[in-house]
């Protein structure tokens, strides 16, 4: 026997070793885990009746306060003790079949024998609670394994550094507990076991990368002393999936300071979330908060406003190119995300506070009980060194005061007395029992006409006026619509804030457009966040001091504007941002050529930028296509993973290109491929093809509103695709009149680089100059 099978056996004897450990350990929890549950079921059905209740005297009182305490001090104790368990073996239950995927053995300075270290998932002690089977992937330890080859090698810990020397590096692909295959490397991860993982199908939901984790990668997970870590990669490069295990190892190191609820994703849309959604739990850790910068957007304005979302804008952008305002629209898109509409929001408001405030009267059944100008007066006479959200606060307690007098001087006028005549017996009943709670001292009863009059009177015209204290508390006196239309209405006022500043291009028609929407109570997306921004800081800043940590995944898709914001929003988080130049398909991406704005967000000091060049997803046919689309693709570096050279397919008639992606979906159903995408320029585009193709291919259409992503065939449209990947792409029209503009070619780019194995790339008529401007040899023309 050689001495690989020889190793072989020894490593597979270990595996059943380890496993039979784990498995006996799960059936204790189990058991332990059941006789829990029960105990907890049965001390909240018969909670009360293992507490004394007793309130006939003082030293009773304190008695049933005890025996509650105590009686629901176990039940937590037994409650925390059943959570503990259940998440302790749920780790065991991941581990049983796949315990670990990596060994080093390292000999520390000063000692005389190697460790064997065996990395997984998360750590398994040994019975005797002390020797460690496995390690977590976290552990410091850990980090030889992806940053070191063998030889001097050293690792830091909370207490110093630890030097030594790494004498095996060996990788294990690991299922149902039998070994399938093992690597001995030099380097961080073997090309054999990522050639492995690559070439599975893709799936419903992101995986784990902790087997194959690079060692750039490990950069980004394992940083955490820069304040801003901005992460720009190639599609493909593992960006996102870095940044999840990322949140796993900070969730791991900062246990007990740092909770899930404090780490916030901002993911591109709902479906992404879904996407994610299962490799922190695979990993044993609860899933932070994720959500979009427009579900927060609409939370904060969309009982005031209508709001467009980055979809819909797109949407215009890439399909009203003929409309007569497109100009103007695109012209207004990227003066209004850019920084110095910022500057200019922020000089506006600082105007304010001195003048030009504008309020909405206070009104009660069509009469005016504080006029907008009094208000506005009242506003001014407060000291101008007080902030304007507490001058706000002041005029709020003022104006509540004022509908306190007014409504008192309403109860004597007609319709009060009208509704109290029309009173039904439940209301006497109720004005009935507030005179006993208020009168009672007082020897007041209920036949005191006058008396009851009064009550009467008073709870009419409390309830009355109730909607207008509401409105006054939640300070919609201020007319924030005025306010912001202002900007678009006033010349002087402009000039004045932006200190006779060129204006942007089309500037009447963007004033016009703007002023339109406002007077529908619409807002344009590119409005959105200026607008919440002036609103802020009049009313005074809604922060979240909670968070700690805030992620966003394609940043390039995030205006100036709306970074800035964010900041302001999450003052004491760190922030990582992830995002790929190449993809950013949005109009205001103009303003976002380079990584100037992330590395100013933060202090410089504070701040570090890493950059991803090699492309794992899709195979190296692929990337050497795709690459020659974009300036400077040549620095992307394809993993070495072979397949076929992409197909651009020339047709034109669109029946025949229906039936001939009918077919092709057909063969690559039959071929094994899992996901396959229809991608399409707009979302309008995908709906038309999915009415040709749905009475012969079972598809499922892709909306901004889907929340889950499955396998199957999608129609979908380009920019709902960024971030998620398939195993066969075919680009629905891919032609010179889909994609010619120099703002579509980044948009193509994104929808050809969602292609894990496979890319068609079909074309109505004469291909897009982004695809004949690529080197003939890296694809496979056919004219159909």
């Amino acid at each position: 026997m050689s001495t690989v099978d020889n190793e072989w056996r020894e490593e597979q004897q270990r595996v059943d070793e380890v496993t039979g450990k784990i498995s006996r350990r799960i059936k204790r929890l189990e058991q332990d885990v059941g006789s829990v549950r029960g105990e907890v079921v049965t001390m909240r059905k018969d909670f009360w009746d293992e507490v004394t209740v007793n309130f006939s005297e003082a030293d009773d009182v304190g008695e049933t306060s005890t025996s509650l305490r105590q009686q629901s001090e176990i039940l937590s104790e037994r409650e925390r003790r059943h959570l503990h368990s259940s998440v302790a073996l749920g780790k065991l239950k991941r581990l049983v079949n796949s315990p670990y995927f990596g060994r080093i053995d390292f000999k520390e300075d000063g000692e005389t024998k190697s460790e064997q270290i065996y990395l997984g998932i998360a750590s398994f002690l040994d019975d005797d609670n002390e020797t460690f089977l496995i390690y977590d992937w976290r552990a410091p330890i850990s980090n030889l394994y992806y940053d070191s080859t063998p030889g001097p090698a050293s690792y830091e810990t909370p207490s110093g550094d630890i030097s030594g020397s790494m004498s095996l590096k060996r990788q294990f692909v690991i299922r149902d507990a039998i070994i399938r295959y093992m690597f001995d490397t030099g380097v961080t991860i073997g090309d054999e076991l990522l050639q492995e993982v690559l070439s599975r199908s893709s799936d419903a939901q992101m995986k784990s990368i902790v087997a194959t984790i690079q060692k750039e990668q490990n950069q980004i997970i394992r940083n955490d002393k820069s304040r801003m870590l901005i992460v720009q990669g190639a599609a493909g490069s593992g960006k996102t999936s870095a940044a999840l295990q990322r949140v796993a190892y900070l969730l791991y190191k900062y246990r007990g300071h740092l909770q899930a609820d404090q780490v916030v994703l901002f993911s591109p849309n709902p479906m992404f979330n879904s996407y994610v959604s299962t490799v922190l739990p695979e990993l044993g850790e609860e899933n932070m908060l994720q959500t979009t910068l427009q579900e927060y957007l609409e939370h904060r304005l969309g009982r005031e406003f209508q709001l467009e979302d980055p979809f819909e804008q797109i949407e215009y952008v890439l399909s009203k190119t003929s409309d007569p305002g497109y100009a103007a629209r695109i012209s207004s898109i990227r003066y209004k995300s850019s920084l110095d509409y910022l500057n200019v929001i922020n000089a506006y408001k600082e105007l304010l506070a001195a003048e030009g405030m504008m309020f909405r009267p206070v009104r009660f059944q069509g009469e005016e009980v504080v006029s907008a100008e009094k208000i506005k007066e009242m506003f001014y006479s407060y000291d101008h060194a007080i902030t304007m959200p507490n001058r706000l606060e002041l005029v709020r307690e003022w104006l509540l005061k004022e509908i306190a007098a007014y409504g008192k001087a309403q109860w004597d006028e007609p319709w009060v007395e009208e509704a109290i005549n029309l009173l039904e017996p439940e209301d006497y009943q109720r004005a009935y029992t507030r005179l006993r709670r208020k009168q009672k001292d007082r020897g007041v009863t209920f036949d005191d006409f006058e008396q009851e009059k009064e009550i009467l009177a008073r709870m009419i015209v409390s309830e009355r006026l109730k909607p207008l204290r509401k409105w006054v508390k939640s300070l919609r006196f201020v007319d924030y619509k005025y306010l912001y239309g202002q900007l678009f209405q006033d010349e002087l006022l402009f000039a004045k804030v932006t200190k006779n500043v060129n204006r942007p291009e089309y500037w009447d028609e963007i004033c016009k457009q703007t002023l339109d929407k406002l007077r529908q109570n619409e807002l344009n997306y590119e409005d959105v966040t200026p607008f919440l921004y002036l609103k802020e800081h009049i009313q005074g800043f809604r922060t979240n001091t909670t968070i700690r940590h805030v992620f966003i995944d394609e940043a390039q898709d995030y205006s100036p504007f709306q970074l800035s914001f964010m900041k302001r929003m999450f003052p004491r988080a760190r922030m990582t941002a992830l995002g790929d130049f190449n993809q950013a398909i949005y109009a205001h991406a103009s303003v976002l050529q380079n990584t100037d704005v992330l590395m100013n967000l933060y202090d410089p000091e504070q701040t570090e930028r890493i950059v991803l060049t090699r492309s794992y997803r899709s195979t190296r046919e692929i990337v050497q296509f795709t690459r020659g689309m974009i300036p400077g693709g040549e620095q992307i570096v394809p993993f070495n993973r072979s397949g076929e050279l992409p197909k651009v397919i020339e047709i034109n008639d669109r029946h025949r290109l229906n039936r001939q992606l009918i077919a092709d979906i057909d063969i690559l159903r039959k071929d094994g491929y899992e996901t396959i995408a229809v991608i399409c320029k707009t979302a309008s585009e995908s709906a038309r093809v999915h009415e040709a193709l749905k009475s012969h291919v079972a598809s499922k259409l892709i909306k901004k509103t889907t929340l889950a992503f499955e396998k199957g065939v999608h129609i979908i449209p380009a920019y709902l695709a960024k971030g998620v990947e398939f195993d066969a792409v075919l680009i629905y029209d891919g032609s010179k009149k889909q994609y010619a503009l120099e703002s579509e070619r980044k948009l193509f780019y994104t929808a050809c680089t969602r292609a894990m194995h496979l890319l068609h790339v079909y074309s109505l008529g004469e291909v897009s100059p982004f695809i004949a401007g690529c080197d003939s040899e890296t694809y496979e023309y056919s004219l159909l």
